[in-house]
């Protein structure tokens, strides 16, 4: 059977209401970890436990992305209540260059209650910490390929850099599966600890499970730490809806590697270290790097939904070093790319060895990738996610943790 050909209806499960953690723990590190390893053995353990469960020498890849508060609601003079949800940047279209935009800026959106706003400009104002009266000028625009909207926004004091003003102006994107409005504790506790690079509407929450001590601990146990970013998109919670995935278009997301953490990739592939992804976002970017290293020496810096299961070639240590050498040629320290992949059972994995993962919603792209991962371990998620249920485990992004692999 296809990869194309795999139906969603055997990636579902019943998930009571009851099992969805609407917020994290009072200490991050003291969620349950499901430990499941290869051949089929599984066991109870807590996060804290990690430094003992990794070997020494093991490199762990985390995404440093930070969210923005990337809901912002207007209202129109009638009264009525506009949200624009910003998706990702248009104007300028690089996200670092994006938010240190002043003055105006588009954005790509998705608009809520859109069809009281047919035309005419919203205004919103807001007061900074500083005592600086903010006021920000929305004007909508046309509808893009996804069928998100485009939005001019426009502010003033006209000095006044765009990551002030979403800070000011919008909220915490939460998951819409929580069903509750943001409270002022999602401020921090929808950000990793080490969240850096402002640019997810989703927080990678394999990583909010992650503790300062926690992490010194892991470098006193010898376990290696390299960052990547890759900003979540809003299509992380797209529902698969076609009948095989197939006909599910993959979303895309926008991700950059450094020179230090291919470097780092690079030696531990070649000293026989294993690679362990924190969260569903690694997993991706790591398993894009070797593809997008063509043989060839091309620049081509996209990865199609399907381009994984037509390639042959094996030699990632080779495709990786060719992506150094495009750094060379373009005189840059990082790498630039984005990524469609859709990782299902019929994978080959060519990256990670071991993954942290919360436990994911039924019939999501998500679970195909868990499944596809615990299927090269001799693992069924079936039974991983059965054996959760059993034991009183919190799911979803608020959720306890699963170490998968070694």
């Amino acid at each position: 059977m296809s990869v194309k050909d795999i139906s969603i209806d055997d990636y579902d499960y019943p998930l009571p209401e009851q099992r969805i953690a609407l917020h994290p723990l009072e200490e991050r590190d003291a969620c349950r970890l499901l430990v499941a390893r290869q051949g089929g053995g599984m066991s109870d353990a807590r996060f804290s436990d990690l430094p003992a469960l990794l070997p020494k020498g093991a490199l762990l890849v985390y995404n440093d992305t930070r969210v923005i508060n990337a809901r912002i609601r207007m209202r129109k003079p009638t009264g009525a209540q506009i949200e624009i949800f910003l998706l990702e940047p248009k104007a300028p279209a690089d996200y670092e260059r994006a938010f240190a935009a002043r003055g105006e800026a588009r954005w790509s959106a998705l608009v809520g209650n859109v069809k009281k706003w047919k035309e005419g400009e919203l205004e919103k104002s807001a007061t900074l910490p500083d005592g600086t009266a903010l006021t920000l000028r929305a004007t909508l625009g046309g509808t893009l390929p996804g069928g998100e909207r485009e939005v001019m926004l426009t502010w003033t004091p006209a000095d006044t850099p765009f990551a002030t003003v979403v800070e000011a102006m919008g909220h915490i994107p939460i998951p819409p599966y929580l069903n509750r409005e943001s409270e002022a504790s999602d401020t921090d506790d929808y950000q990793t600890v080490y969240s850096r690079a402002e640019g997810s509407v989703a927080a990678p929450t394999a990583g909010l499970h992650f503790t300062p001590a926690l992490l010194e601990r892991l470098a006193e146990a010898g376990v290696e730490r390299a960052p990547l970013t890759l900003h979540v998109g809003a299509g992380t919670f797209k529902p698969v809806k076609a009948d095989h995935i197939g006909d599910h278009p993959m979303h895309t997301e926008v991700f950059t590697v450094s020179r230090a953490t291919l470097d780092a990739l690079i030696r531990a592939k070649e000293e026989g270290r294993p690679i362990v992804a924190v969260g569903t976002t690694s997993v991706r970017t790591l398993e894009s790097l070797p593809l997008l290293g063509l043989s060839g020496g091309t620049d081509r810096l996209h990865l199609g939904q399907w381009d994984a299961y037509a390639d042959e070639d094996t030699d990632t240590v080779k495709r990786l070093k060719s992506l150094l050498d495009l750094m060379d040629a373009a005189g840059t320290y990082s790498l630039t790319a984005s990524t469609a992949i859709m990782i299902a059972p019929g994978f080959r994995w060519r990256m990670v060895d071991a993954m942290i993962t919360n436990f994911h919603q039924p019939r999501s792209t998500l679970l195909l990738l868990v499944s596809s991962f615990l299927g090269r371990h001799g693992l069924d998620w079936r039974d991983v996610y059965r054996h959760a249920l059993a034991g009183d485990y919190r799911f979803l992004s608020y959720g306890d943790a699963c170490l998968f692999g070694l």
